[in-house]
């Protein structure tokens, strides 16, 4: 975690509540959020807090990102099953990721997104509205 963006006590026990490697793996997306949205001055701040339980990353320009663990196991991001976040990142991404409908890219934490697809996904959300 970077001692630029700590995490806030009402989002820390849901980290402390994922198991690892899936805590670990999720801490990792959620640096890289904060990373993306420092290097995109179109994103602005992110707002970070619990939804539905899960940490959760939004802009005032995207959709938001939730982190959590999905019920067929390993890891999940998951977005708006309205927006076309999800859609477009399995049209560009397909045949290298797992989804859950419109809902979510999964993975198992020791097997992460590459960082290029990650990173496509996370400013696609960030920057959902431009």
């Amino acid at each position: 975690m970077s001692d630029n963006h700590p995490i806030p006590a009402a989002v820390a026990p849901a980290f402390e509540a994922f198991p690892e490697p899936a805590r670990g793996a999720l801490l990792a997306i959620r640096s890289r959020i904060f990373t993306l949205a420092a290097e995109d001055p179109r994103i602005g701040p992110v707002t970070e807090s619990l939804k539905w339980g899960q940490p959760s990353y939004a802009s005032k320009v995207g959709t938001p990102l939730r982190l959590g663990l999905p019920k067929s196991g390993g890891c999940a991001i998951f977005c708006h099953c309205q927006s076309r976040v999800i859609p477009d990142h399995r049209a560009l991404f397909g045949a290298d990721h797992r989804y859950d409908g419109n809902r979510a890219l999964l993975f198992k934490p020791q097997a992460p997104p590459a960082p290029h697809a990650l990173d496509a996904l996370i400013r696609s959300a960030l920057t959902y509205r431009l």
